[in-house]
């Protein structure tokens, strides 16, 4: 099953590097009406989220101390360019925590997907490893990517591909 969801994972992580591909650094924080979530912020928190679960199977942190407050749940997007990241470095960021997180489930048994999550406040919504890589590499990660391909329209831009 792991492979699998490393499969799943990988699609997901190359359909956001093609969204991405035709965009300029000040079209990253363009926020149009009825579209919660902005592409600087979404990759954020993607690469937040890689860094999370990764934490939760053992990887040492490894992003900046304020990325949490500025990418994490509760937090919001802005329309400053200036607070963001480049593309150029959301995407090498991007491949940086999906590969770490690629390497962790890689490193996995199977049988470690049935042991609680270390987090005990995360357990009560996620109790088992198993449990949180299935929604974070599968349901979240594809979540939004769903959402950026709906940004991606909002703003004018052709879809970016086919998400399978």
């Amino acid at each position: 099953m792991l492979s699998e969801l490393i499969g799943c994972f990988d699609r997901s992580v190359s359909y956001l590097r093609d969204c991405m591909a035709d965009l300029s650094d000040e079209e990253l924080v363009r926020q149009p009406a009825g579209v919660p979530n902005h592409a600087a912020w979404t990759l954020g928190h993607i690469i937040h989220s890689c860094e999370a679960l990764a934490g939760e199977l053992g990887v040492a942190p490894w992003l900046p101390g304020d990325w949490e407050s500025r990418f994490g749940y509760g937090s919001s997007p802005t329309a400053a360019v200036a607070e963001y990241p480049s593309k150029a470095e959301l995407l090498a960021m991007l491949a940086e925590a999906s590969g770490r997180l690629r390497e962790a489930l890689l490193a996995m048994d199977e049988a470690a997907l049935t042991e609680p999550l270390p987090d005990e406040e995360v357990q009560k919504l996620l109790p088992t490893k198993g449990h949180a890589i299935l929604q974070i590499v599968a349901g979240h990660t594809a979540y939004h990517a769903g959402q950026l391909a709906v940004w991606r329209r909002a703003i004018g831009r052709p879809s970016a591909g086919v998400f399978l």
